[in-house]
C-alpha cells in the first residue's frame, strides 16, 4: 500500500523531462563524437559504400552520406565498394538534408599538381578518352582534360580513331603547358620501350639474304612498309617488281601477309631494307637465249623521257629506244613527239648486253635508208619541193623528206635581193622549191640553191643599166651612209648621203617612199653592185647651158692641110721596119 501511495505521489511529468534533456544532451555528445568534422568547400578522402549505374554512394564520416553521379567515375571502370576516393564538399545539406559532394571537382582541385608530379615522375596515369578532336583525341587525366595526338596512340598508324572513343587506357604525360593548363599525353610512348627492347632482339638476329615473313603495314608512293614482328622494315617501290611500279597499291594490298627477303640494315638506326621481286627470278636470265642483235622484237612504252622512251619486250625485260633511233630525220625532236606510254611497237635490236641487262633498240631501221640510194633520187641539179625546218644567219635548212635534209645558203637564195636574215624571205614550215647543188652523202647533207631556179639577170641588167642611165627608183631604206634604192626587175642600188642632194636646197630631204630620178654611176656584175645618184641628174644639166653661153673663140691661123695616114701607108712603113730589123739580125 505504501509503494503504491509513492508511485501515485511520483511526478512523471518532471521526471521524464529531467530524463528526456540529460539522456538527449548525452546520446547527441556521443554521436557527435562518431561523426567527421566536415566543412563546406573543401576537399576531404571518403569510402564507397555502394555503386550503381547512375550515382555512387560516398561516405566521408558525417551523419548522412553523399551522392556523386556515377559519370564522375567513368575514368576508373574499376571502381568497387570500399575504395578510397577524394570528394569535394559543396555542401553540408540540400534541399533535402542530403550532404552534396563532387569527386571531379575534388580532383580538378587537386589535380594540375598531381599532373605536374605525374610529369616529373614518369608515372603511368589512367585516363578516359571522351571524343575525337582535330588531329586526335580530348582524353579525361587525373581530373583535367589532355590532348592526345593521333600519332601517339599507337606505334602503328590508325586509319579509324571512332574505335577509341569511350575507352580507358594507360598513359605518360609527355608534356606540360603551365600558362595554359595544357596537357599533351601519349600512349605510344608507353609500349615503344617494351618495342625498342623487341626491337634490338630481333635485329640482333637479322642476316642479310634471310627470308621472312611480315604484314603490309603502311604503304606510300615511295615503298612499302612492313611489320616483322615489331620492327618495321621498308620495301623500295624498285624493289617490289622486275618490271615498272607506278603505285606500290598494284602489288601489295594494307594487312597483307607476305614474305619478304633481308637486303640491308643498319643495327644503330634500326632500318631494314627489305626486297619481293628478290624471291623470284630475274626476267633477264628467262630471256629467249637465241634472241641477237639485229632480231625485230614486240613491246610495250612503260615510261617517256626527251632523249628516248623505254620498251618492256618481255616482263621486267626493257631496252632504250633513243630517239635518234625513232626516225632517219637529223632535225633535233623531242621522244614524245613520235612515242607514249601505252603504245605497242615493233624495234630492232641495236646492241643488247646480258651480263649489264641493258639493250637499246631502234625503230628507224624498220624502214629504208633514204640516203643508201640519194645520188640517183637527189641527183645534182634536179628540182624538189622542200619544207623549211629551221634558220641560222647563214641560211635556211630545209627537210625533203624525212631524214633527207639540206640547206640553202643566204647567197642563193635570190638572185638580186640583199637578204640579211633568212626570215626575210620565208618562214619556218614553209615549203620552198630548191635546186641540188651538191651531195655530202658521208655527213648526210645536202647543199640547195633556190635562186638557180631562174637564170642569171645579171647579164641582161648590165645592159639595161649601163653607166649614164638615167633610172627611176624609190627610196626603202635611209642610213648614215645613204639611201637604199629599189629600181626594176626587184633590185636595189644605192646613193650615198652626197649623192642624195636635191636641187632646190630649199626643198625637204629625201625621205623613205619618195620616188626619184637617179643617175648610174657604176654598175659591177660580179659584186652585184649599183651606184646611183640624183646629184647628178640635174647637175649636168645646170653644165651643158653654161657650156652653150660661153664666148666663142678667136678663129685660129689656117694651117696647112697635113694628108692623113692611110691604110697603104701603114703597111708600107711595117715592111720596111721589118726589113730593118732583119738587117740588124744579120749584122
Amino acid at each position: 500500500m505504501t509503494e503504491n501511495k509513492s508511485l501515485q505521489n511520483f511526478d512523471w511529468d518532471a521526471y521524464e523531462k529531467e530524463s528526456k534533456g540529460t539522456q538527449n544532451e548525452e546520446l547527441l555528445s556521443r554521436y557527435d563524437a562518431t561523426l567527421n568534422a566536415v566543412k563546406a568547400n573543401e576537399v576531404v578522402e571518403g569510402t564507397v559504400m555502394s555503386i550503381n549505374k547512375r550515382e555512387v554512394v560516398v561516405s566521408v564520416g558525417f551523419k548522412s552520406d553523399g551522392l556523386i553521379p556515377a559519370a564522375e567515375f567513368r575514368y576508373n571502370p574499376d571502381l568497387k565498394v570500399g575504395d578510397k576516393v577524394e570528394v569535394f564538399i559543396e555542401s553540408q545539406e540540400d534541399k533535402k538534408g542530403q550532404l552534396v559532394l563532387s569527386h571531379k571537382e575534388a580532383r580538378a582541385a587537386r589535380s594540375w599538381d598531381r599532373v605536374n608530379e605525374a610529369c616529373d615522375n614518369q608515372e603511368i596515369v589512367t585516363g578516359y578518352i571522351k571524343c575525337r578532336t582535330k588531329g586526335g583525341m580530348i582524353v579525361d587525366v587525373l581530373g583535367m582534360e589532355a590532348f592526345l595526338p593521333g600519332s601517339q596512340i599507337d606505334v602503328k598508324p590508325i586509319r579509324d580513331y571512332d574505335v577509341f572513343v569511350g575507352k580507358t587506357m594507360e598513359f605518360k604525360i609527355v608534356k606540360v603547358n603551365p600558362d595554359f593548363r595544357n596537357v599533351v599525353v601519349s600512349h605510344k610512348a608507353l609500349i615503344e620501350a617494351e618495342l625498342e627492347a623487341q626491337k634490338r632482339e630481333i635485329v640482333s638476329h637479322l642476316e642479310k639474304g634471310q627470308v621472312l615473313e611480315g604484314t603490309v603495314k603502311n604503304i606510300t608512293n615511295y615503298g612499302v612498309f612492313i611489320d616483322l614482328g615489331g620492327v618495321d622494315g621498308l620495301i623500295h617501290i624498285t624493289d617490289l617488281s622486275w618490271g615498272r611500279v607506278t603505285d606500290p597499291k598494284e602489288i601489295v594490298q594494307l594487312d597483307q601477309k607476305i614474305n619478304v627477303v633481308i637486303l640491308d640494315f643498319d643495327e644503330e638506326k634500326k632500318r631494314i631494307a627489305l626486297g619481293l621481286k628478290q624471291l623470284t627470278p630475274h626476267p633477264w636470265d628467262a630471256l629467249d637465249p637465241n634472241l641477237k642483235v639485229g632480231d625485230k622484237v614486240h613491246g610495250k612504252v612503260v615510261v617517256m623521257a626527251d632523249y628516248g622512251a623505254f620498251v618492256e619486250v618481255a616482263e621486267g625485260v626493257e631496252g632504250l629506244v633513243h630517239v635518234s633511233e625513232m626516225s632517219w630525220s637529223q632535225h633535233l625532236r623531242s621522244a614524245n613527239d613520235f612515242l607514249k606510254v601505252g603504245d605497242e611497237i615493233d624495234a630492232v635490236i641495236l646492241t643488247l648486253d646480258r651480263a649489264e641487262r641493258k639493250m637499246s633498240l631502234g625503230i628507224k631501221q624498220l624502214k629504208p635508208d633514204p640516203w643508201e640510194n640519194v645520188e640517183m633520187k637527189y641527183a645534182i641539179g634536179s628540182r624538189h619541193m622542200a619544207k623549211v625546218r629551221n634558220f641560222t644567219n647563214f641560211g635556211v635548212f630545209v627537210e625533203i623528206e624525212e631524214g633527207v635534209e639540206g640547206l640553202i645558203h643566204i647567197s642563193d637564195l635570190s638572185w638580186t635581193k640583199k637578204i640579211k636574215h633568212p626570215n626575210e624571205f620565208t618562214s619556218i614550215g614553209a615549203p620552198i622549191e630548191v635546186v641540188v647543188l651538191e651531195i655530202d652523202k658521208e655527213n648526210r647533207r645536202l647543199s640547195l640553191g633556190h635562186k638557180q631556179l631562174e637564170d642569171n639577170p645579171w647579164e641582161e641588167l648590165e645592159r639595161k643599166y649601163s653607166v649614164d642611165t638615167i633610172v627611176e627608183g624609190t627610196i626603202v631604206e635611209i642610213n648614215d651612209k645613204g639611201a637604199v634604192i629599189s629600181l626594176e626587175d626587184g633590185i636595189e642600188g644605192f646613193c650615198t648621203t652626197r649623192h642624195m642632194q636635191k636641187e632646190n636646197k630649199e626643198d625637204a630631204p629625201a625621205k623613205v617612199g619618195d620616188t626619184m630620178e637617179f643617175r648610174v654611176i657604176e654598175f659591177n656584175k660580179d659584186a652585184k653592185r649599183i651606184l646611183l645618184s640624183h646629184l647628178r641628174t640635174w647637175e649636168e644639166r645646170k653644165e651643158a647651158p653654161a657650156k652653150e653661153n660661153k664666148a666663142p673663140k678667136k678663129e685660129a691661123p689656117e694651117m696647112p692641110k697635113v694628108e692623113k695616114t692611110t691604110l697603104g701607108d701603114l703597111d708600107v712603113l711595117a715592111n720596111l721596119k721589118a726589113s730593118m730589123e732583119a738587117g740588124k739580125k744579120k749584122k
